[in-house]
């Protein structure tokens, strides 16, 4: 008992220092990328230009200086509102998109593109969606209701932007010059700053998850938490939790109760042929389960941490197909936190590392990880 409080302890220690210094270090890098990128129409012709910089960095600063995920959206759209005329964010849900929140679109005390159902299967905004990068052009592109009911702008040009996190678009933003004639829409700026709110949700979500990975390793085994919030806290913390639009209610509800009727069914890994494994389902008791959950999560938090701070050997990785060579060190140092913390207990047989490591770092293609690569 006194080894496994003074593992604890060194667990909560190394994790909160190294997490406070990592912050900080990733805010100063965002904010200084932000500045070599700075185009020359946001600084008066010129790049290096304090005075011209100053707008972008306090915009930048304004968005990590949230403190939650709803605080990083609204300074986003505070902010895009100093670079255009009218900007608008749509929740990305079961393939459907709905007003969050917008500025410039009116003054009335209720947001009047909230809710609003934006029609993401053409024009712009599909394109956005599908390529996952930021799209220009004509706002005839768009839903023919949104611009019917929100008037074209006066340039007649929109500008969609995809907001991506865990690789997957969770909002679109459309933005334009609105309808006064003398109407401004920074394009580069704009990509800027949703760029930099995306990178910040994501150290906000990892942060977190530490943080939640340190509470579990202080608190007492007798305080099992529930099965269902445990597969809740493994996935990417949702800013529009609290935003459900109606069409959406019945889909959720139902996903609710698939999750609570696998809550004791956990993946572990069994050979099939001496080289390979393969995922079954196996029923546990409920103190396993707990077990295998925790584990789940610590090695998506350490992959996750992989991922952020090595995103240029990530995408060179994978081109090559070269990522373990690339990542070795780094790989190894947390396979063996991973294997400390979990390699002897009942979620041993999972190696959920490794597995993750394939899923995550490698796209689910095992090759990528190159040739030497052991499973």
């Amino acid at each position: 008992m006194a080894e496994t409080t003074e593992t604890q302890q060194i667990i909560e220690r190394v994790v909160s220092e190294v997490l406070q210094g990592q912050v900080t270090q990733l805010r100063e890098l965002l904010v200084r990328r932000v500045v070599e990128e700075l185009p020359a129409s946001a600084n008066g012709g010129n790049p290096a230009s304090e005075a011209g910089a100053a707008p972008l960095l306090k915009a930048v600063a304004a968005i990590h200086a949230g403190n939650t995920q709803r605080e990083i959206l609204r300074a986003l759209l505070d902010n895009m509102a100093r670079y255009s005329g009218r900007a608008a964010l749509f929740v990305i849900k079961g393939g459907t998109a709905t007003g969050w929140q917008s500025r410039g679109f009116g003054k009335s005390d209720e947001d009047p593109v909230k809710d609003f159902a934006l029609d993401v299967t053409a024009g712009l905004a599909e394109r956005a969606l599908q390529s996952r990068t930021t799209v220009g052009g004509s706002a005839r592109e768009m839903d023919g209701q949104f611009v019917s009911q929100f008037g074209s702008p006066a340039s007649g040009e929109g500008l969609v932007l995809p907001l991506v996190l865990k690789e997957k678009v969770a909002a679109l933003v459309y933005t334009d010059p609105g309808t006064e004639a003398d109407g401004k829409m920074d394009a580069a700026v704009l990509e800027l700053l949703v760029l930099s709110a995306s990178a910040w949700l994501e150290v906000t979500s990892l942060r977190k998850q530490a943080q939640k990975e340190q509470s579990a390793a202080g608190s007492s085994p007798d305080k099992a938490e529930s099965p269902v919030a445990a597969q809740h806290a493994s996935s990417f913390s949702d800013p529009f939790a609290a935003h459900a639009p109606k069409h959406a209610a019945a889909a959720a509800a139902a996903a609710g109760a698939a999750e609570s009727s696998i809550a004791t069914v956990v993946p572990v890994s069994i050979p099939s042929d001496g080289a390979h494994a393969v995922a079954a389902h196996v029923e546990v008791s409920p103190e396993d389960a707990e077990t295998h959950q925790k584990a789940q999560r610590f090695a998506r938090l350490l992959v996750d941490e992989i991922k952020l701070y090595n995103q240029a050997k990530v995408a060179e990785g994978r081109k090559h197909k070269d990522l373990y060579d690339r990542l070795k060190e780094d790989i190894e140092k947390s396979r063996s936190t991973y294997q400390k913390r979990y390699g002897n207990t009942a979620a041993a047989s999972g190696d959920y590392f490794t597995h993750e490591l394939v899923r995550s770092l490698a796209e689910d293609d095992p090759s990528i990880m190159g040739a030497s690569f052991r499973r």
